[in-house]
């Protein structure tokens, strides 16, 4: 989370400030749970998709809010959610099978990533008075999004785009970033077609950066740092596919979780 403001400079521990294209420091720099923000590693100037891509790759990633310099975070532990583990409700795997069979619903790649993000941005949040997607972030990322590394996964109803999430791919791992819906479910049905994807593609986890009961109740986990870390020096250098979303990709999730369905509330 982005530093309060109100916390007295006094009470804060050193924070490294980054020169443009200065390497990160070691991720076990990061302030501790002892640390009025725990995860945060370092502050700087340099927002683009250089930089980005750099981070990711280490397993660190921006937040902050506006008026704040840019922070970046590597928190421990780590919340993921392994595509083998995902967790389909009754519920939504009753809205999917209706959606699938709609002529008038799809899902779309990247047809529409700018408003994705503008969409999460605006999403009113619990405990939020405003956005971290802030305009430094949105131009970032859509550099990084130009530059073929992020992604939009969106979900669209009768011509009109009801929900979908955004996200970072660096060979076989993908970050997640932020979702939104304008109609039930949307967002949840985004992101089931986001593990649909994985799967078919071999892609075995998901970042979800922080612990959220949303999040844990699809099957996300947290898992330490060094574990996320290790996982990544294997999957960052790989090749990254094909972003696009075929409708067979769907019974990855479905044939997968058909048989504990019935003790799914």
């Amino acid at each position: 989370m982005p530093v309060p403001k109100e916390t007295s400079q006094a009470a804060l521990p050193p924070l490294p400030w980054l020169a443009d294209g200065q390497a990160f420091p070691p991720l076990e720099k990061a302030w501790s749970v002892a640390d009025p923000a725990p995860g945060l590693l370092a502050a700087g100037e340099t927002l683009d998709a250089a930089t980005l891509t750099r981070a990711y790759s280490k397993g660190i990633f921006p937040w902050f809010s506006l008026g704040q310099p840019v922070l970046w975070w590597s928190p421990d532990p780590r919340m993921v959610l392994r595509t083998d583990d995902f967790r389909l409700h009754r519920s939504l795997r009753k809205r999917i099978g209706h959606f699938i069979n709609d002529a008038r619903c799809e899902i779309r790649f990247d047809s529409a990533f700018e408003r994705v993000m503008r969409a999460c941005a605006s999403k009113p949040r619990a405990g939020q008075s405003g956005t971290w997607i802030v305009s430094e972030i949105e131009q970032a990322y859509g550099e990084l999004h130009r530059a073929g590394h992020a992604h939009s996964v969106e979900t669209w109803i009768n011509g009109e785009l009801a929900g979908g999430l955004y996200c970072v791919n660096l060979g076989t791992m993908v970050y997640g970033e932020s979702m939104f819906a304008h109609q039930t479910d949307a967002s949840k049905i985004a992101l089931a077609a986001l593990v649909a994807f994985c799967r078919a593609k071999g892609i075995t986890m998901i970042d979800c950066q922080q612990n959220t009961g949303h999040l844990a109740s699809l099957g996300a986990v947290e898992i330490s740092r060094e574990e996320f870390a290790d996982h990544l020096r294997s999957h960052v250098d790989g090749n990254a596919p094909a972003w696009h979303f075929d409708s067979l990709y769907w019974k990855e999730v479905l044939k997968a979780t058909a048989i504990s369905l019935t003790a799914t509330p």
